[in-house]
């Protein structure tokens, strides 16, 4: 046996590393003594080219890797992004002759060599080989991001924004990676899922060739270069392919939004699951602290303190039920997709954290592996699940590396032909397909077994399976229940008139245009304008249609589907001129007080249940437009949540209060497939974003008389008690009474200097001159 023979006797393709080994020879013999002159290099590459007839192409085509690996292959282990980067620089410096798209593909195709050599060799863990992949891709987007800006910089001048203070400072933007990259647990042909947010508005200086644009113009074309960068294809293929699907508002969205907007969108009009796609984000390239300012002002609406459990996990389900229906039935097994694979350890990780990590920051970590082992810590998973999951994870991730880096496709399922499978199964370092198909069915099993503990039970997910077959979700059928119920009585438009006002509703709001979209029951409810009359007794209909003491997920539902067809009246009636702006005003006030006070009903039922003796009574005091009888169309609610502090209800501490205040919240400003009600604000509380959520009557009106601002004092005028409860009256009363001594102490000339001033501001964000 010669040493070409004995080198390749144990890989799992000895004749696709020998035939390597001819066409190197052949087309590449300058190279081929220094590959003979080290047996440790011609063994890794003759290893690479046995796993990986994509690699073996690649050395061949580019012998100069070789002579690269044998630098690389003793060097460290594992490598960050500026090193990375580093490395970039010089293979510009030497292939300067290349455009920069096929650079970066060039570039990645060798270090993907590096890589994946150490993964096969085993010499890294999993999470070690995905994160230098991701490293990889965060040098390439840094470095094309560079390039970007110098060629927007010579069109348009450099962007500027101002400061607190009113000066003038460079605009700054952030590329953010979310999903797989996201979590640094990118594969080798991963889609890259990316956002681009810059800091602020402004203008470019003009000093380029093309004149000044906004910000916003700039910065979409600086995001539209790097993705043509990283995404263009050539003979040489592409670094990346670039998905930008997940921004704000989707494809029809700006391809980069200023901080201010981003956050705006996913506090008030992102769905669930856009939230939940932050869970796995972080800063790729640019200003990582635009980055930081974004996701600690969305933080607490991804995980949701208060949020229940199990509202979390049918969320969840949902999805897996989804992507369970769109699988072929005689799809061979797909490691990521697949019963027990990769996609259910991540939803085991990424229910959990929804279902407890508003309430343990700790819990609140992108990478699943991590994730996994600090929900065991917690309780949230067995040990032996931990155990499991993670072998699981390792197993199938490596399972999932094998099949990618055959050609560098990105492919998830086992092959058919059993001769194909028999050298995943070598590549594997099974004996034979037997045991590759033993140990997927060990790994596969103890994943589906978490999984179904987590989510109680499987029957509970082939329901979702059919109620999504069957063009519904689960959750509209109550939807639909109750507006069938709700407007049963009432005259109906036929259909022409329908269209024509579903149309009108669309111009006039886009939320009531996808509530009428993705709910058709709606348009088929609406009532004749001609015979709209006296406005209903809301509350009355909230109390028969919503049962307090019903499950959560049950109560956000009954409140979104009377809330729509009730609002879907006053808009239809707004639409048609049959009422006033004032009665629509009013009307929707009158919507709002109903809403709140059903969903405080709610919550304070929820949260009562834990404590023994009594109800908890929160007291609600309207502030703004609600507080002034003027609600309009996505007014947010401005309120302050007190309680008196009596001895009836010294059974509650100050944390069932705090809990019931944010499960109210939830109530009315989660964003479900239903949408959302409002948006609760509550930032005019004593001590505003820093107090608590809720304070008792007693600090409120010693905060109103001894600490408030000028401009808070102003707000607090038009306070009104929500509710008809007498104790809610007398918060109300002794608020006033303090407001009026504390008046009596101020200089008159302030108080008129500050009114001036908060006017002047509020004209200013209104965008009056």
């Amino acid at each position: 046996m010669n040493k070409l023979e004995f080198l390749v006797r144990d890989l799992p393709s000895p004749e696709a590393a020998l035939r390597f080994f001819d066409q190197f020879s052949e087309k590449n013999p300058s190279h081929l003594a220094r590959l003979l002159r080290s047996e440790g290099l011609l063994s890794d590459v003759l290893a690479l080219a046995s796993y990986s007839p994509l690699l073996a192409a690649s050395m061949i085509q580019s012998p100069d890797y070789v002579s690269w690996l044998a630098k690389e292959r003793s060097a460290a282990v594992s490598r960050g992004k500026e090193e990375l980067l580093e490395s970039l620089a010089r293979f510009a410096l030497t292939n300067s002759q290349l455009t920069p798209h096929v650079l970066f593909a060039r570039f990645r195709r060798r270090e993907l060599m590096r890589i994946f050599l150490q993964d096969i060799r085993r010499l890294s863990t999993v999470a070690e080989i995905t994160e230098q992949i991701s490293n990889l891709a965060d040098a390439i987007l840094e470095n094309a991001l560079r390039i970007a800006r110098q060629e927007m910089d010579n069109r348009f001048g450099d962007p500027s924004e101002l400061d607190e203070k009113g000066r003038m400072r460079p605009a700054e933007i952030c590329i953010v990676s979310l999903g797989k990259l996201g979590s640094k647990e990118l594969n080798y042909s991963s889609d890259i899922d990316l956002l681009f947010i810059y800091s602020a508005d402004g203008r470019t200086s003009g000093t380029g060739t093309r004149g000044t644009v906004t910000n916003g113009e700039y910065f979409v074309k600086l995001a539209e270069t790097v993705t043509r960068l990283v995404g263009k294809q050539s003979d040489e293929g592409a670094a990346y392919r670039v998905d930008l699907r997940l921004r704000p508002h989707g494809r029809v969205g700006a391809l980069a939004l200023s901080l201010n907007e981003t956050i705006r969108y996913y506090l008030n009009d992102a769905r669930n699951w856009e939230q939940q796609v932050l869970i796995r984000s972080r800063s790729s390239a640019g200003n990582s602290n635009i980055y930081k300012d974004m996701f600690a002002a969305v933080e607490e609406a991804v995980f949701k303190p208060g949020r229940d459990a199990a509202e979390a996990l049918a969320e969840v389900y949902r999805s897996k039920a989804q992507i369970d229906l769109n699988r072929a039935a005689d799809e061979p097994y797909n490691v990521k997709l697949g019963r027990g694979g990769i996609r259910e350890i991540e939803f085991i990780a990424q229910a959990l954290q929804l279902a407890h990590g508003g309430l343990d920051k700790w819990l609140r970590v992108p990478h699943t592996l991590i994730s996994i082992s600090r929900l065991a810590d917690r309780g949230f998973l067995t040990e032996a699940e931990r155990s499991e999951l993670s072998n699981a994870y390792d197993f199938l991730r490596r399972l999932e590396h094998i099949l990618q880096m055959e050609h560098g496709l990105q492919t998830h399922s086992l092959p058919r032909d059993q001769e194909k499978l028999a050298l995943v199964a070598a590549k594997m370092r099974c004996g034979d397909t037997d045991e590759l198909s033993a140990s997927l069915d060990r790994h596969s099993g103890n994943v589906h077994r978490a999984f179904e503990r987590v989510f109680e039970s499987e029957e509970k997910a082939r329901n979702a399976i059919r109620n999504v077959s069957a063009g519904k979700d689960a959750e509209y059928v109550p939807l639909a229940s109750a507006a069938a119920d709700l407007k049963a009585h009432e005259e109906r438009l036929d259909s022409d008139e329908r269209f024509e006002a579903a149309g009108r509703i669309g111009q006039l709001s886009p939320k009531f245009a996808q509530m009428i979209a993705s709910r058709p029951i709606l348009a088929a409810s609406m009532k004749s304008p001609a015979a709209d009359g006296i406005a209903p007794d809301y509350s009355l209909i909230f109390r028969e249609k919503i049962d307090p003491t019903a499950d959560r997920s049950v109560v956000l539902t009954q409140l979104r589907s009377v809330w729509s067809v009730l609002m879907l009246d006053i808009v239809t009636a707004d639409i048609y001129e049959t009422i006033s702006i004032q009665e629509c005003r009013r009307r929707q006030t009158l919507l709002a007080e109903a809403s709140i006070t059903a969903a405080m009903s709610a919550a304070a039922s929820s949260i009562s249940q834990r404590y023994e003796g009594g109800s908890i009574e929160p007291l609600i005091l309207a502030l703004g437009k609600l507080g002034s009888g003027t609600l309009d169309y996505d007014s947010d609610l401005d309120l302050i949540i007190t309680y008196q502090e009596e001895p009836e209800t010294a059974g509650f501490p100050a944390e069932a209060y705090s809990r019931t205040v944010e499960l109210f919240v939830t109530f009315l400003s989660d964003m479900t497939r239903e949408g959302n009600l409002y948006r609760v604000d509550l930032r005019l509380r004593p001590h505003g974003k820093n107090g608590p959520n809720v304070t008792t009557v007693g600090a409120l009106t010693e905060y109103i008389e001894n600490q408030a601002s000028i401009w808070e004092l102003l707000a607090y005028i038009q306070m009104r008690a929500i509710g008809s409860s007498e104790r809610a009256d007398e918060a109300e009363r002794l608020a006033r009474e303090a407001i009026a001594r504390r008046s009596v102490r101020e200089d008159n000339e302030e108080i008129c200097r500050k009114s001036r001033e908060m006017r002047l501001r509020l004209e200013k964000s209104h965008g009056r001159p």
